[in-house]
């Protein structure tokens, strides 16, 4: 499998394809990484140095892959963060062109914008932007709960609810859609819930809850979830894979008593997932 990520990247710490590059290649994944920032950190530490790259920039790299005749080899363009306006149009003009290359190509959209705590965190113009564009051209998305929330114009809770929302976001475009952090009212004390739904149904897992925030965690679900879900096809497995994975990097982070991903220490659960959560089906 070869994907073409088109994301952040810092020096210190992990997020964007800081993040989600090393876990592709250890399940096997080649990795071609399109950078959009090249930051000493990411933004969460209230300072950071380093340049946004031009629109006009990422263009050129990715021109110089297509160049190169990578385009037909490529199965999966993944984008996450998007920082600037420009940036959207860079993406919709690479996923048409890859898809057109390959038709079996496949565009997995992280559609960041905030979260239930924190509220929206980019410039007001990228969450119109990922609803009205980029989602709608997506055959994959992985928003959380919050985000799905803007996606729809609906407010998420219950498993009902974040079905119904889950199904309006379908209904606009992309076909298979994974929500992260749900927390939905009626579920157990100290545990959170991923659900991925496609055409064949709905799926939900349970995991514990731990107390840390881990600025990336998101882009290696993201990332992780895609891999295996092209790989198979199969929501459920690809859930369970994932939810392995990204629990055992979270509690490693943890326990670690450090604030960035212990994403190195972490390889192992990536490779070789425990499969210590079963996937439910819901629907």
């Amino acid at each position: 499998m070869k994907v073409l990520s088109i994301q952040s990247a810092v020096a210190y710490g992990h997020v964007g394809n800081s993040a989600a590059v090393f876990p592709l290649q250890r399940i096997g994944v080649e990795v071609m990484p399109v950078y959009t920032v090249n930051f000493s950190n990411h933004t969460g530490y209230g300072a950071w140095r380093g340049p946004l790259i031009s629109p006009d920039d990422v263009r050129e790299v990715i021109a110089g892959i297509e160049d190169r005749g990578a385009f037909p080899e490529i199965d999966v363009i993944l984008s996450g963060y998007q920082g600037s306006e420009g940036i959207a149009d860079v993406i919709l003009d690479t996923v048409a062109r890859i898809k057109a290359a390959n038709p079996a190509a496949v565009y997995s959209c992280d559609p960041v914008m905030g979260n239930a705590k924190s509220g929206c965190f980019v410039a007001p113009a990228i969450p119109v932007l990922l609803r009205e564009r980029v989602v709608p051209a997506a055959d994959l998305i992985t928003p959380n709960q919050f985000e799905l929330g803007y996606l729809t114009g609906t407010e998420p809770g219950s498993l009902e609810s974040t079905l119904e929302s889950v199904d309006l976001a379908r209904a606009s475009g992309p076909r298979t859609v994974l929500v992260t952090s749900v927390e939905r009212p009626d579920r157990d004390d100290g545990t959170i819930e991923m659900l991925a739904v496609d055409d064949r149904g709905a799926w939900i897992v349970r995991t514990p809850l731990l107390p840390l925030k881990a600025n990336g965690s998101g882009d290696v679900t993201a990332a992780l979830f895609t891999a295996h879900y092209r790989r198979t096809g199969d929501a459920a497995d690809a859930l369970a894979r994932t939810a392995s994975s990204v629990f055992d990097l979270l509690e490693n982070t943890h326990e670690s008593g450090e604030r960035e991903l212990r994403l190195v220490e972490s390889q192992d659960a990536y490779a070789h997932p425990r499969m210590q959560f079963e996937a439910h089906q819901v629907r």
